[in-house]
């Protein structure tokens, strides 16, 4: 908090519980006998600095860390995406700090599929991998820890992008690029993705900026905006499926989300939106 203080990122007149404005409770905090006491404590004990754990912004940047997120958009992802930008790997990020990877699509509609694919042997060096279907409507929005952890430990993983409608574990790695909206079971572009369609990805993690983009197949390569049309015209993946044991209560949220803004508003439901949405459906159903 008092690095986010230093950084002018809190609104410090903020009130809060203690009857003391967010500022006056740092003021307190950062002269604090009890603050002073535990960081030496821990110094002794165990020899950590606390701050070589939660860096101050300037030893961060002379460490040459940079921003940990950013929020690629493009025809694959229109409403967004996010990829923890710090953790790709250092070897395939450019001088520039950018992160570019070009390269044939493997679509999976399961983390299932995806994992045989790679213990098959069925995923190369520079592959980007899709998995579709694991969005709030196909599976509740499930973590994909394993997948991202699969690439890890193989040699070449580093070279290889992930594109999901589904979730990251906080402990993943890679070029990893999940929360993908629409998501596909909501007519999400992901879902309409093939196997040796080229993507083209770039991030900027310096910036925070980022692209995710399908720009055709290795025969006839389009533009962003042509891709878009592209993906427009062509059906769902044929595999494309809900979760044969989605439960109901996940099923009726997922459709209460998707009709009330999607993925990227999370559980802040659109009533009216929602309202309007059914009033419609009754009236074109004439009920």
């Amino acid at each position: 908090m008092l690095h986010l203080r230093d950084l002018g990122l809190l609104h410090l007149d903020a009130m809060t519980v203690t009857g003391q404005t967010v500022g006056e409770n740092l003021d307190w905090w950062q002269a604090s006998e009890r603050r002073q006491k535990f960081r030496q404590c821990l110094l002794e004990q165990d020899g950590v600095d606390p701050d070589d754990v939660i860096l101050p912004p300037e030893r961060a940047r002379a460490k040459g860390l940079t921003s940990t997120v950013a929020f690629p958009v493009g025809n694959i992802a229109p409403e967004g995406s996010v990829v923890k930008a710090t953790a790709i790997d250092p070897s395939v990020v450019g001088d520039d700090g950018v992160y570019r990877h070009t390269g044939r699509a493997r679509v999976f509609v399961s983390e299932a599929r995806a994992i045989g694919a790679i213990k098959n042997g069925e995923i190369e060096q520079g592959d980007i991998m899709v998995v579709i279907g694991g969005g709030p409507s196909g599976t509740g929005m499930e973590e994909t820890y394993q997948l991202t952890s699969a690439l890890k430990h193989v040699s070449w993983g580093k070279t290889v992008s992930l594109i999901t409608d589904a979730r990251f574990s906080g402990v993943s790695t890679g070029a990893c690029f999940g929360h993908v909206a629409p998501e596909a079971l909501a007519g999400g572009p992901i879902g309409r993705l093939r196997d040796n369609d080229i993507i083209e990805i770039v991030v900027d993690r310096l910036a925070l900026t980022g692209s995710v983009n399908f720009i055709g197949t290795a025969e006839a390569r389009l533009t962003p905006e042509e891709g878009a049309l592209a993906l427009a015209a062509r059906a769902p993946h044929p595999d494309l499926h809900p979760h044969d044991f989605l439960p109901d209560d996940t099923r009726l949220w997922a459709a209460l989300q998707s009709v009330s803004g999607g993925t990227w508003k999370g559980c802040i439901y659109d009533t009216d939106k929602i309202i309007e949405v059914i009033n419609a459906g009754k009236k074109a159903l004439g009920l």
